[in-house]
């Protein structure tokens, strides 16, 4: 595993918060703005896994149980921090303005609809993978919708998934629940509840809307305050509300 500093937190200690059944949330830790937005190394776990420890723990467990009936788990994505969300954000907003004409904000409401603004990825809290099954063989792009569905390549994952990803405290991101605004259906992203949901209330805590103005990101004079507080609402906190 590449080496990365360390960064020393309290311990997840004392009473837990009763979630769902077999669930348990760890007691509430603040978080550093810097961690929240990707921006300290914090230290991951497992090669090609790259999670926090006990999100770790709970992956490798829940891919032996799907290994023992068939399936690969296999993470595309996890970690990811600030810099690396940065790179694609530019690569996106130049593709789509120079190259192909669009307007700025036509660009930045493309992107939104599958990527965050860099800051606001919940990849930069070690907690978040994408996934599919390594067994298929399959050609293009893994990460779209249709892969997932049945007569795809990964529809045997998904059901699996469906029926088992929550034991281990994995729960699906962007549903597909028509009413749910903000980024597009993603059924190959997970979140490890038990740390994402008090990362998510303690960065819900902090002033999201200032702290992307101070970050010098392309295309950032397009943030108007109705743009951000739509994406705030809608990309950030129009999630599974499992995971609020």
């Amino acid at each position: 595993m590449q080496r990365r500093s360390f960064i020393k937190k309290s311990s997840y200690t004392g009473l837990a918060l009763s979630l769902v059944p077999g669930l348990t949330l760890s007691q509430e830790t603040e978080y550093s703005v810097a961690e929240l937005m990707g921006k300290v190394d914090i230290e991951l776990f497992g090669k090609d896994i790259n999670l926090r420890k006990e999100a770790h723990d709970a992956f490798v467990e829940m891919k032996r149980a799907a290994y023992s009936e068939g399936m690969d788990l296999k993470i595309v994505s996890s970690y990811r921090n600030f810099y690396r969300q940065e790179g694609i954000w530019e690569r996106k907003y130049l593709q789509y303005t120079e190259e192909k004409g669009m307007t700025k904000l036509g660009a930045i409401e493309k992107i939104i609809e599958y990527s965050t603004i860099p800051g606001t990825s919940r990849h930069h809290w070690g907690t978040d993978i994408d996934i599919i099954d390594g067994y298929p063989k399959t050609t293009g792009d893994v990460l779209v919708p249709e892969k997932f569905e049945e007569g795809g390549p990964f529809a045997l994952l998904k059901k699996w998934m469906d029926d088992n990803a929550n034991k281990y405290g994995f729960y699906l991101v962007y549903t597909d629940n028509p009413k749910r605004k903000g980024f597009k259906y993603e059924p190959w992203h997970y979140s490890y509840a038990p740390i994402s949901i008090p990362m998510l209330k303690t960065f819900r805590r902090k002033n999201i809307f200032k702290l992307l103005l101070e970050e010098d990101i392309i295309g950032k004079e397009n943030f108007t305050s109705g743009f951000l507080k739509s994406y705030i609402q809608n990309n950030i906190l129009d999630i599974n509300p499992d995971l609020l």
